[in-house]
């Protein structure tokens, strides 16, 4: 892999062919969950997780060019070694790493997070919540090898309580002026003012096939948002959460992609990793399970993006 995050990407997408991120967000206690003979088998958290998503990595590595784990599925049983080893274990695999923390800090603590997720857990790229501006992310462009996702328009439905409200933008009006005529107001959502935010920190990156390693994320949910986003940050990589188990298809995805079939990954969690379930396979056969379904989904995005 080379030095640039999103050069790697890149090179990992037309090689294999897939724009598939597998999530890695491991559950113990649910219907949908890493699957019983592991748990009894391996008995401690970080081992049972360790185990989990080496053999789902194992069998999914050459079909993939990323994964996410998300870092509170890993907190909430102190498994952070079992996320550490996940990670070097995917490094070792050729497959690329984005820390899904949604990390959302100033100065010294922010420039604490960028260390503790470059450093400590050797990610590749991470989610940013970056609703405290450039403050709060400069220490991570300051990596400017690594990769960093803004969160923009989110999947979840609720995101509309805040993300969907209309910012005002005042041309030419002094700080000490009581009245504004309307004909100096123009109005925006927010989500659409943060995709402007990040189009301008990205100004001055290097780009590799018209891509920067900063990129943004927008929910699969929302495919008409998804298509205003993509026309504004035309240098991003869109990381697009929200794909089957939350209901999105290849259709709703394909306005994050350009003409050659780049400028996004689209991730799936819960659909992949517990395939078995779905599917109705025997649960030694979680990883086969996994590797079938995102074949399935590599097969109804290609044809859509036309990679």
């Amino acid at each position: 892999m080379t030095g640039y995050f999103i050069q790697s990407l890149i090179d990992q997408i037309r090689q294999k062919k897939s724009v598939v991120c597998m999530g890695l967000d491991p559950r113990m206690e649910s219907d949908v969950q890493i699957p019983q003979y592991l748990i009894n088998e391996f008995q401690e958290p970080n081992k049972i997780i360790l185990e989990f998503n080496k053999i789902l990595i194992e069998n999914t590595y050459d079909i993939i060019p990323i994964i996410k784990p998300q870092i509170a599925f890993y907190e909430r049983y102190g498994a952070l070694d079992a996320l550490k080893q996940t990670i070097k274990f995917a490094h070792k695999n050729d497959v690329l790493v984005i820390l899904d923390s949604k990390r959302n800090d100033i100065g010294s603590t922010s420039e604490a997070y960028a260390q503790s997720t470059y450093n400590v857990y050797e990610a590749d790229a991470c989610t940013l919540n970056a609703y405290l501006g450039i403050d709060g992310i400069r220490p991570f462009l300051d990596r400017q090898e690594k990769g960093i996702f803004i969160i923009v328009k989110t999947s979840n439905p609720s995101s509309k309580d805040f993300q969907d409200l209309f910012s005002a933008k005042l041309e030419k009006i002094p700080e000490d002026q009581d009245k504004i005529e309307m004909k100096s107001v123009s109005l925006e959502r927010n989500y659409i003012q943060m995709a402007r935010l990040t189009k301008s920190w990205g100004n001055k990156l290097p780009k590799f096939s018209g891509y920067h390693n900063l990129g943004v994320v927008v929910g699969a949910t929302f495919p008409n948002q998804l298509k205003s986003i993509r026309n504004i940050v035309k240098n991003s990589f869109i990381l697009i959460p929200g794909y089957g188990a939350q209901g999105a298809t290849a259709n709703d995805v394909k306005y994050g992609f350009d003409d050659n079939g780049l400028g996004a990954i689209v991730n799936s969690s819960r659909g992949i990793m517990f395939a078995y379930n779905k599917k109705k396979h025997d649960e030694e056969k979680f990883g086969l399970a996994a590797r079938r379904e995102i074949l399935t989904m590599n097969e109804k995005i290609n044809k859509k993006i036309g990679l």
